[in-house]
């Protein structure tokens, strides 16, 4: 469970006239990781597709383009014939092409007929109040012609300057159109901008603008019916043929996978080699799937992995279904390389753990677990139910915490020494101080009073996950360069904190202290040898990461302080006094709900990020290098089509 599969290097070898049964073996069993030729011997080349490989790829690309042009999508449907879904396509792909470029053709004349209406109404659309025909707006030779927006009318002004104008003004709109005589424009012209005259665009257009847009609203109407009518074939052809076009598209990229595999093969005048890796336990039914598929006429074998191999070797965790979800955490920082160990299964228990310790909310842990059951359920993508899985594990390990703390949405359970609690006559049972500021240790535990106590634990919590992972890094090295090499490199963490703990003791005079100086120097020197100048120079790096868990309480305490405050001022408002009780009931109910609604999404980010950037930064750090190549066997994982 620790380590990922143990994987096999194969070669299959045959003759050119088996190559396509191989393929279609190999990828119907979905087991065989093909590993890409490059060609470097003159005497192998990389192979050519199969005779009906454009063909398919034509098709392939046709029918996508249909997908996308009706918005076909995933969806859960029942699956088809392979055969039926060929004799389909053979018939109806090319007419439902047609059909459809004719109706989108159609459609998009119509818009872009849509689109010259509205931004000729737009033009119109400042002048309707206007009632002059189009074209008197131009055409003079005496007149000059302005029309546009001005802040007020400007009549009074103009009579100063001139009796020789005519104005058309609209003082809902403040639209106004000039007549003046041409020798007085200029004047005119330079007397516009103190009225903050903006043009507008007459349109080159005959008629008066009400009627006009009277005739573009008719028209608007229609070209808007006519698209909808489009729109509403386009709906059909969707509903009539998006099972057919989802079946299509797998069937289709299925082939063209199949007619483009030789272009990973190598190959000679009249034979093939394939070379890749699939998991070990899966060898026996590779073997007996392209034995039957060629009639026992192609040869594999496999091949030995040395060191130079180690690199290359593809990755497939190998853990049991409940620790499955938390491969997402491991995959978004990289996949265990082949000889590492995989944490995952660390990280089922360390990671919830972690979560639950800062949260500890029985009331926030019910309502989230409600939703990630409720998302899981309602919600098919694959993609989403190893997410809700993770947060189920985090809210089972908040629970707990929550029992342990007694609190629930901020509120304490338990009355404690004078504080009250939420359930009326239950009280916290002292059971032993605490030599960090006289605090004493209960049931339930109250974190708000025991925050030395708790910055104390969680670096105990914190070291104890730092030396698991040394434990791990100490695995890992005793697997890649040895015994000595994991000792030096790793086991003198140990003796380092050895050291530190017997000169500790030796301060509170337990032991003499020159024996733990002794063994921190010896664990020191062993570091050094191990790891270089780079060894002792992490040194000061085991307490800051040590320290970082006290995010633990910090976090913790910061969800607590929003949802007492949250409570509080909800509480207030009921109870205010001089004030009858209930007077401000709803609003204190909206507060709340909406108080605690923001303090639960917060309990999903700020919980979830700091347990996560402990387990990558704090943990990982210690042992892990990740980076290994995802196990991608060839074949395809059918959704809507099955072989009949």
């Amino acid at each position: 469970m620790l380590r990922p599969k143990q994987m096999t290097r194969a070669v299959i070898v045959g003759h050119k006239d088996i190559l396509e049964n191989t393929v279609d073996a190999l990828h119907n069993a979905n087991l065989f990781q093909i590993e890409d030729f490059v060609e470097e011997d003159p005497y192998l080349k990389i192979g050519k597709p199969f005779e009906n490989g454009s063909e398919l790829s034509k098709q392939l690309v046709k029918i996508r383009s249909i997908a996308s042009l009706l918005g076909v999508k995933d969806n859960a449907a029942e699956k088809q014939s392979s055969k039926a879904v060929c004799t389909q396509l053979d018939n109806c792909l090319d007419s439902l092409d047609a059909e459809l470029d004719k109706l989108v053709e159609k459609k998009s004349i119509l818009e872009n007929e849509l689109k010259d209406v509205l931004s000729t109404k737009r033009d119109l659309s400042p002048f309707i109040n206007i009632d002059l025909d189009l074209d008197l707006y131009r055409g003079y030779e005496s007149l000059d012609v302005f029309a546009g927006h001005i802040k007020e009318d400007m009549a009074p002004s103009l009579s100063k300057l001139t009796s020789s104008f005519e104005l058309f003004y609209d003082d809902h709109s403040g639209v106004a159109v000039l007549f003046v005589a041409r020798d007085k424009s200029a004047e005119v012209a330079d007397m516009l901008p103190s009225f903050a005259f903006k043009e507008l665009k007459v349109p080159k257009l005959s008629g008066v603008p009400s009627r006009l847009i009277a005739d573009i609203e008719s028209k608007e109407a229609d070209l808007l019916g006519k698209i909808d009518a489009i729109e509403e074939d386009i709906a059909a052809l969707k509903q009539q043929y998006g099972d057919f076009i989802l079946a299509s598209n797998e069937l289709l990229s299925i082939e063209v996978q199949k007619s483009d595999a030789p272009l990973r093969i190598a190959t000679t005048e009249s034979s093939f080699l394939i070379d890749g890796w699939l998991p070990t336990e899966l060898y026996g039914e590779l073997e007996e799937a392209v034995n039957k598929a060629t009639g026992g006429r192609a040869f594999i074998s496999t091949q030995d992995i040395d060191k130079s191999d180690i690199p290359k070797v593809p990755v497939e965790y190998n853990n049991p279904k409940v620790v499955s979800p938390l491969q997402e955490i491991m995959d978004l920082y990289g996949r265990p390389t082949y000889k590492e160990l995989d944490p995952s299964a660390l990280i089922f228990i360390t990671f919830p753990l972690l979560y639950g310790m800062i949260l500890g909310d029985i009331g926030y842990a019910l309502i989230l677990l409600a939703l990630a059951l409720g998302v899981k359920k309602l919600v098919s993508s694959e993609a989403i139910k190893p997410l809700m899985n993770i947060l189920i594990y985090c809210q089972i390990s908040t629970l707990f915490f929550g029992i342990i703390y007694g609190e629930f949405l901020g509120f304490p359970l338990a009355g404690y020494h004078g504080y009250p609690g939420l359930i009326p006559g239950l009280e916290t049972i002292d059971l032993f101080a605490t030599p960090f500021a006289g605090e004493v240790i209960g049931f339930p535990l109250h974190r708000t009073h025991l925050v030395m106590t708790f910055i104390v634990a969680t670096v105990f919590v914190g070291l104890l996950h730092l030396n698991l992972g040394f434990l791990v890094g100490f695995i890992n090295e005793k697997s890649k360069h040895g015994m000595s090499a994991a000792i030096f490199e790793k086991g003198s963490w140990f003796v380092i904190q050895l050291g530190i703990l017997l000169v500790v003791l030796g301060y509170l005079g337990m032991l003499p202290i020159i024996a733990g100086a002794l063994v921190f120097l010896i664990g020191v020197i062993m570091l050094f040898k191990g790891e270089g100048v780079k060894g002792p120079i992490e040194l000061p790096s085991l307490l800051s990461n040590s320290l970082s868990y006290t995010r633990v309480i910090a976090v913790g305490l910061s969800s607590i302080s929003i949802a007492s405050t949250v409570n509080l001022i909800a509480f207030d408002m009921i109870w205010q006094p001089g004030s009858p009780i209930g007077g401000m009931t709803i609003f204190a109910i909206v507060v709340f709900i909406s108080g605690h609604a923001l303090n639960t999404a917060l309990s999903i980010i700020a919980p979830g990020l700091h347990a996560l950037r402990l387990q990558y930064v704090e943990f990982f750090g210690k042992f892990y290098e990740g980076g290994g190549r995802k196990y991608d066997p060839f074949g395809y994982i059918r959704k809507y089509t099955e072989e009949k």
